[in-house]
């Protein structure tokens, strides 16, 4: 819904270069040659997709099941895709609103995650110092840095073990990844870019616009 956006259309639909930003993130997955599928999971209700022009995409398919949250929108596209996956198949899931994940970074996530026995995601080192916030959005606390990731996407698990993870965890996780971490697996953390920004205020969307220039 990308609430904190403040726009008048679903963020993942906000125009960069006359395209939506879902656009972008799915042309890295529809121009991969060992991406056999794309998988779009819509809100039932979602009247923004036909607005657009999807022609290009010949390996996509639209499931209408999204759910209240990230977690149940993964798990229904999952079950909606069973027929058309083996459960050892790699998945990888990616968030609509990331649209400057290059080829390289999706490279280097296959080829690290490749012979994985759990799977794993894109993340960066947190560079910034955090602190955490009291109700009345004071400091409480500085936050020890070292160790700590930030979590980006693709996250990318076998089939049956990440529906098996999602089933199990409920809808209260943020990420696939906290869902096979529910499991007591870890997941591989693979090194990824903070150009793979995902936009969620509005200045994330000027960034964006910076990045991906006169793509596509």
């Amino acid at each position: 819904m990308g609430a904190r956006m403040g726009a008048e259309c679903p963020k993942q639909y906000l125009s960069v270069h006359g395209r939506p930003l879902l656009w972008y993130a799915l042309r890295v997955f529809e121009q991969h040659a060992a991406i056999a599928g794309t998988y779009v999971v819509l809100a039932k209700d979602d009247d923004w997709w036909a607005r657009f022009a999807w022609d290009d995409f010949r390996k996509l398919r639209v499931l209408r099941c999204g759910g209240a949250t990230r977690a149940e929108s993964v798990r229904n596209g999952l079950t909606a895709m069973r027929a058309a996956v083996a459960e050892g198949d790699w998945v990888l899931v990616h968030d609509a609103a990331r649209p400057c994940l290059t080829p390289s970074l999706l490279d280097r996530l296959l080829a690290q995650l490749a012979d994985d026995p759990v799977g794993g995601l894109l993340a960066v080192p947190v560079a910034d110092t955090l602190k955490r916030a009291s109700a009345a959005r004071r400091v409480a606390a500085t936050v020890e840095r070292a160790g700590l990731w930030a979590a980006q996407t693709p996250q990318m698990f076998r089939y049956g073990l990440l529906l098996e993870a999602l089933s199990r965890v409920g809808d209260g996780v943020t990420d696939e990844a906290g869902a096979v971490e529910a499991m007591g697996l870890s997941p591989c953390l693979v090194e990824g870019s903070r150009r793979n920004l995902k936009v969620t205020y509005p200045d994330d969307l000027d960034l964006a616009a910076l990045l991906l220039g006169g793509a596509g």
